[in-house]
């Protein structure tokens, strides 16, 4: 995928180091955003089942729905990048954001299902523009082994928004409905549903006005640019490289993939699990609350992963994660009550390093393809699609069943850990430079 560069023509000079830390830290409130906006779904979904009296299958496609916007938004987010800047495409993107979450008030007025699914596909898609640009640029601006720590620290940004976003969509969302005060099992009236159908009016004015004022922000602020030696390789250059001879970014592909198929299975499903009688029989509104502990575990585990990093090398790290993460799925599926709920609380702490540090080793030792190769990786991210099969069994076998999927998925990332992720015809690392 082209590289995010300045103006063409531009000879790009080094950089100081505080620049790009300024730079990052303007960056991480976009990691906080789209961690935050996207976090917003795990009560929204709840919420919709209520209000649409949707099944489990029915439930999951909104989030498929979401994750297909990777998919189909990446290739044309990084033309996007390439034709206006990296800059314009940060804007861009966050008012693309705003513009579905003012849809999500159309919608809720109407109220529409089918809205509903079209705006959130607007937002993943604005999403998507800030991913495909923010991820490689975080992890190539500074050495090679530490762009796992790098990513991990700047992620922990995302996680915040992860962590703050269930108690933000709880209280007005959850808590201004009464599908989301009801005890478990209750049947609303259809006047009820169109009453609980306006609860999302207020969050998303909310969420709009704040891009809106990001985007200006990021407008008016100096972002230094990917420099010239980090853009595509020339025709004739690519022309003796394949990104298929990269063990890490072939097997790392999938392990994208499979990883957002857990994470997102988790998430969604989270409020309808813990609600349940013999698990923790609380009202959606009281789950959503804990569900900030899945999230805060998340954060913590990136702050955590990104120091235990500078020493130990990332491939241990995402083992070692990936088999506590196996461990408690096990036991939510196969226990019940605070414990089972407990256990998938945990299961945040060690998914928390996972997507940034499956993204840095994909890309390692690619070189002149980095770009490309960050590219496919941030496609993979539709993988989160596929939750609607945990949808189906949830529907099928029962939702805590539904869970061995998630453990099935946690032992790929170890495969990927103790062998996938090991680095095959290494190219020398692109520099990071330039100023605009």
């Amino acid at each position: 995928m082209p590289a995010p560069v300045g103006s063409p023509g531009v000879t790009a000079t080094p950089v100081a180091g505080a620049s790009y830390t300024r730079a990052l830290t303007l960056l991480a409130s976009l990691f906080f955003m789209w961690g935050f906006i996207t976090v917003i779904n795990n009560t929204l979904l709840p919420h919709l089942k209520s209000v649409f009296d949707l099944n489990y299958t029915q439930t999951t496609l909104i989030e498929s729905v979401w994750f297909i916007a990777y998919f189909f938004a990446s290739i044309p987010s990084a033309k996007l990048i390439e034709r206006i800047g990296y800059q314009k495409s940060l804007v861009t993107g966050l008012l693309i954001m705003a513009a579905g979450a003012i849809g999500m008030i159309l919608a809720a007025s109407l109220p529409s299902y089918g809205v509903t699914l079209v705006m959130l596909f607007v937002i993943a898609s604005g999403i998507t523009l800030l991913q495909v640009a923010a991820n490689p640029y975080v992890a190539v601006i500074g050495p090679p082994e530490t762009a796992s720590s790098r990513l991990n620290l700047v992620q922990a940004m995302n996680s915040a928004g992860t962590m703050l976003a269930p108690l933000f969509g709880a209280y007005l969302i959850l808590g201004r409905s009464k599908g989301g005060t009801a005890e478990a099992g209750v049947v609303l009236t259809q006047a009820e549903r169109l009453a609980d159908a306006q609860s999302v009016i207020l969050p998303y004015v909310l969420v709009a006005v704040v891009l809106v004022v990001l985007a200006v922000i990021i407008a008016r602020f100096p972002l230094p640019a990917m420099g010239s030696s980090i853009s595509r390789a020339a025709k004739e250059d690519r022309k003796n490289h394949s990104l298929w001879k990269h063990r890490n970014l072939v097997f790392g592909i999938p392990a994208i993939f499979i990883y957002l198929i857990a994470e997102i299975g988790v998430a969604n499903l989270f409020v309808n699990f813990v609600s349940q009688p013999d698990i923790a029989n609380l009202t959606h509104e009281q789950a959503g609350r804990y569900l900030t502990f899945l999230w805060g575990g998340m954060m913590v585990g990136r702050f955590a992963g990104s120091a235990i990093m500078q020493r130990i090398p990332a491939e241990t790290v995402l083992a070692v994660f990936s088999i506590g993460a196996f461990v408690v799925m096990l036991i939510t599926v196969f226990t019940s009550g605070p414990v089972a709920m407990w256990a998938l609380i945990s299961v945040g702490l060690f998914h928390s390093i996972m997507f940034p540090t499956i993204f840095t080793l994909g890309i390692k030792g690619l070189g002149p393809l980095t770009e490309e190769g960050s590219g496919l990786l941030i496609m993979a991210i539709a993988g989160g699609a596929l939750v609607v099969v945990q949808g189906k069994l949830a529907d099928t076998y029962g939702l805590q069943a539904s869970f061995l999927l998630t453990a099935v998925c946690e032992l790929y990332i170890l495969f990927y850990a103790l062998w996938g992720a090991k680095v095959t015809e290494a190219l020398p690392e692109p520099a990071a430079e330039a100023a605009e």
